[in-house]
């Protein structure tokens, strides 16, 4: 497997928008902690979130081809389990269907991670550390913020055993510990 070294050499060069950057270590963050609450590879599960968006940039205006260039991109770089969770991250166009604890959790915290994003650009100073549980709770509720973070996504953490509370709490207190990195 890849080390962490050669995934950031990865993903700066197949991705020059700060803003994936940014969203890249948001999902890694939360991966992370959810591999740690599950007993999972937090090496492997950090991985997978910080370059499920790797072709983002060549297959925006293409989304039926998103993943699969990452894909050939990583074979043989990660173990398949995380081929199949970064494949079915987009599987409305992929072949391969969310199942393992791993499609389900990259699934949640790739939705999770924009929500929390706009809920702490919608704070006083724009900061992660100003957005509470409660109101990442109420964001949540608000089917009219965010619109484009898919709640269904997000809810997928219960089918791997977290209450979407607690969800919500740890993936703000991971992407709290990183605000620095994210500028936020």
């Amino acid at each position: 497997m890849i080390s962490h070294e050669e995934a950031m050499e990865l993903l700066s060069h197949y991705l020059q928008d700060e803003k994936l950057h940014f969203h890249s270590y948001a999902v890694e963050a939360i991966m992370k902690q959810l591999a740690n609450k599950l007993g999972n590879d937090e090496e492997l599960w950090s991985l997978i979130g910080l370059l499920h968006d790797l072709d983002f940039e060549y297959t925006q205006n293409n989304p039926e081809e998103h993943t699969k260039i990452t894909s050939e991109i990583l074979s043989g770089l990660i173990p398949e389990i995380g081929i199949n969770a970064i494949q079915g991250h987009n599987y409305i166009h992929t072949d391969y269907l969310p199942t393992s604890e791993l499609d389900k959790a990259l699934l949640a915290a790739d939705a999770v991670s924009g929500l929390i994003i706009a809920a702490a650009l919608v704070m006083p100073n724009k900061k992660l550390c100003e957005v509470k549980d409660k109101t990442l709770q109420k964001k949540y509720a608000d089917s009219s913020f965010a619109k484009g973070c898919d709640r269904h996504r997000i809810a997928m953490c219960e089918d791997i055993g977290i209450p979407l509370e607690e969800f919500l709490q740890l993936s703000l207190t991971a992407l709290q510990q990183i605000a620095s990195k994210l500028n936020l």
